[in-house]
């Protein structure tokens, strides 16, 4: 095989893209590294992971900070529809592997590459997302998936990485942790069967703080731009509240839900700031939208996360239902009222100059004084009509 046949491959600095980054350079390819930074890495991180990638003979490594593209394409929609997958999950790894297909492929595309390789094996939901992105993208880039192709074990990866004087330290940690913006995911033995769950210190963030902590977001158009009435962009208000409920250990789950593949799942994660602006946000939405924006905005928002996570971000139905989201956003802003616990959070209340709870049309339950006593009976019986048709016809 010639050389200069110019790869470019997802590199995370694990043992999986480390063995493709060996063995494709072996194999004559002139292999380019790419890592997409979406929250999870530190400064050092990166220096570390571009000073392994050389070690593995790839040409150049280069690492893309893409938060706030991230932000930007995908979060945001996320909480305008106050999206959790089965009611309990914020799509944290799921939603990063979309724009980090994304960003990989474009840059591929920008230096001319003739391949793409990514490490996924052949039984997880990342195969998906990252080759109909490429095949979406870019179809005439060949995609190579060494560790899948080959249905390799980790002790084949590593005993073939020692052999070429790559000795790491490669031993499996207890828990895999992947972090960034949107929430850390947590799997461990316990996840793999159904009735264990994760132990408290498999979790990264731990319980400083006992007392509670009153805390408002702030929210304009739905996006969160203030934290305790500090403005700033939405990532960056994110990370600090983040910052803030961590020390709470609040986020802490464990999502069960349907794979790509069509199997069961169940991993563990922790998003503290991820569930409040969801839960906040929705809080706000309840006070400053109609009934039927509300209704139609937790279907369309359900279809949303479900096709992002199947890997489907590329179909242009995601931009029909982005338009609608972001237009019913227009009245939700005000502040949220929250209060941080240990492991837990509670929402105490809303200000929004747009709140429909508005006093001078009446009080739930109580005195109104926008209607009589006669039209509230005729506005009753008129609403009955089609429940007493139909039972008098088919009693």
């Amino acid at each position: 095989m010639s050389f200069n046949k110019k790869l470019v491959i997802a590199y995370s600095g694990g043992l999986d893209t480390s063995y493709c980054a060996v063995s494709l350079s072996k194999a004559g390819y002139d292999v380019h590294a790419v890592s997409v930074n979406t929250g999870g890495f530190s400064t050092e991180e990166i220096k570390t992971i571009e000073s392994n990638a050389y070690k593995m003979g790839v040409s150049t490594y280069k690492n893309i900070d893409a938060i706030e593209t991230y932000y930007n394409q995908v979060i945001k929609y996320l909480i305008f529809g106050n999206v959790l997958k089965n009611n309990t999950y914020p799509l944290s790894v799921s939603a990063e592997r979309i724009i980090q297909a994304i960003e990989i492929i474009e840059y591929a595309k920008s230096i001319n590459a003739k391949y793409i390789a990514h490490g996924s094996t052949g039984a997880g939901n990342d195969q998906v997302r990252f080759d109909m992105i490429f095949q979406t993208l870019a179809p005439e880039i060949e995609i190579i998936t060494p560790i899948r192709d080959g249905q390799l074990t980790r002790q084949e990866e590593i005993d073939y990485l020692k052999a070429n004087g790559i000795d790491l330290s490669w031993e499996k940690a207890k828990y895999s942790v992947n972090k960034g913006l949107w929430g850390t995911s947590v799997g461990g033995d316990e996840t793999l069967t159904s009735e264990k769950p994760l132990p408290s210190s498999a979790y990264p963030s731990q319980l400083v703080n006992h007392g509670d902590e009153k805390i408002i977001l702030n929210f304009k158009q739905g996006e969160l731009v203030g934290i305790n009435n500090k403005m700033s962009d939405p990532q960056e208000c994110i990370k600090e509240l983040n910052d803030l409920a961590s020390k709470f250990a609040i986020g802490r789950d464990i999502h069960v839900g349907d794979t790509i593949v069509g199997i069961k799942g169940r991993v563990g994660f922790e998003a503290a700031a991820a569930l409040i602006t969801i839960k906040g946000h929705h809080l706000l939405e309840k006070h400053t939208l109609t009934k039927w924006q509300l209704q139609h905005k937790e279907y369309l928002s359900s279809f949303y996360g479900m096709h992002l996570h199947e890997g489907q971000y590329l179909d242009p139905v995601m931009r029909d239902i982005e338009a609608f989201l972001q237009s019913s956003q227009d009245r939700v802003t005000g502040s949220v009222f929250v209060t941080l616990k240990p492991y837990h959070f509670s929402l105490d209340g809303i200000n929004s100059p747009n709140d429909l709870m508005n006093v001078k049309f009446g009080s739930y339950g109580e005195e109104n004084t926008g209607w009589t006593a006669e039209e509230a009976k005729g506005f009753i019986k008129i609403n009955g009509n089609q429940n007493k048709i139909y039972q008098h016809v088919n009693s």
